[in-house]
């Protein structure tokens, strides 16, 4: 059983993707549920993956995952460009979905996503998993609390070194870019913000750089936001960064939070407050963002326990994520076509 005692969750993995040891074997091991098939582009790699990390039987295609009648929920980790249409592929065939972010390649895709969640009443969910660690629900209390004042400013930086070449992340035709693998996180830790600053904020300029040999493909970018209370933020992103730094700070009127690193919390778990009454640290806990995630994503499943990243939050995401790239002089990226 479960870490709660309900029946746990029996998942399938499209792709065997490097982030899924952290982002779901480690989680379904630590929470009880089980990863029950696997496929990847060829049978030999799956097997390889399945044998490494315990998943119970492999499947020839993604194809054959989603028609697994033990496969309740898939994980979808592949490259950027397949998210949409496995996303879709997944829904019909009646699965629930948690998808790795962004949803879809573009806001079009995106919100045929949600339609196909939908229509299929299935859990959809994508892959914010930041979102559920203790660190963002306490800065997101310091902020209602009052402690710090009027919410004025917000600025989220998400960077990592360059990934190597050949990575999908530098390739248009997968949906690749800056936004995309980072942006994304940061856009969003914004938006989350809106209950406090009187609703959604509105993009006012964007700038980025294209990547040297990736003819559309952005290197970095930053966003420069307003919500409609007054105050500001910027949404940054690098994918070819001196160091990895995933930072968001909240100031206010009488105030600031700062976390070092709110997109992986288990490397660092601080948000340093600073007030008229002087500094203080305090340490959220070094559990997997991801395990929360997952026993989040499992509650909405099981019991129908609300969750705030449906098919609708990303659409929203997306349709960011699309104005900023315009805004930088770069296009929506390009759908995708499905393959197996």
């Amino acid at each position: 059983m479960s870490e709660s005692g309900r029946e746990p969750l029996r998942i399938g993995v499209l792709g065997a993707a490097n982030i899924t040891e952290r982002s779901l074997i480690d989680p379904a091991r630590a929470t009880g549920h089980r990863v029950v098939a696997v496929a990847a582009r060829d049978r030999s790699r799956a097997e390889a993956y399945a044998a490494a990390h315990g998943v119970e039987r492999v499947c020839d295609s993604y194809a054959d995952v989603l028609a697994d009648p033990e496969v309740e929920a898939v994980y979808n980790p592949l490259a950027n460009g397949l998210h949409g249409p496995w996303n879709m592929a997944a829904l019909a065939a009646g699965k629930h979905v948690l998808s790795e972010k962004p949803s879809a390649s573009n806001a079009e895709e995106a919100a045929e996503v949600r339609e196909a969640a939908a229509k299929s009443g299935a859990v959809f969910m994508e892959a914010f998993h930041y979102l559920f660690h203790p660190l963002t629900r306490r800065l997101h209390e310091l902020v209602a609390s009052g402690e710090l004042g009027e919410l004025q400013r917000v600025e989220a930086l998400v960077a990592i070194p360059a990934p190597g070449a050949a990575d999908p992340r530098w390739s248009l035709p997968l949906a690749g870019g800056a936004v995309m693998d980072l942006g994304c996180y940061s856009l969003h830790a914004v938006r989350m913000l809106a209950p406090w600053a009187g609703g959604a904020p509105r993009l006012v300029s964007a700038r980025g750089g294209e990547r040297a040999g990736a003819p559309g493909v952005d290197e970095w970018l930053d966003a420069d936001l307003e919500f409609p209370g007054g105050a500001t933020a910027s949404a940054r992103c690098h994918m070819d960064y001196h160091e990895l730094e995933m930072s968001c700070r909240v100031v206010g009127s009488r105030g600031e939070a700062f976390a070092p690193n709110f997109v992986l919390p288990q490397l660092d778990d601080r948000i340093i407050v600073r007030t008229a009454e002087g500094e203080r640290t305090e340490h959220l806990g070094t559990r997997s963002s991801y395990t929360y995630q997952l026993e989040a994503f499992a509650a909405r499943v099981r019991t129908g326990t609300p969750v705030p990243l449906d098919a609708d939050d990303a659409l929203e995401t997306m349709t960011l994520i699309d104005a900023s790239y315009r805004a930088a002089g770069f296009e929506p990226r390009p759908r995708t076509a499905l393959a197996g």
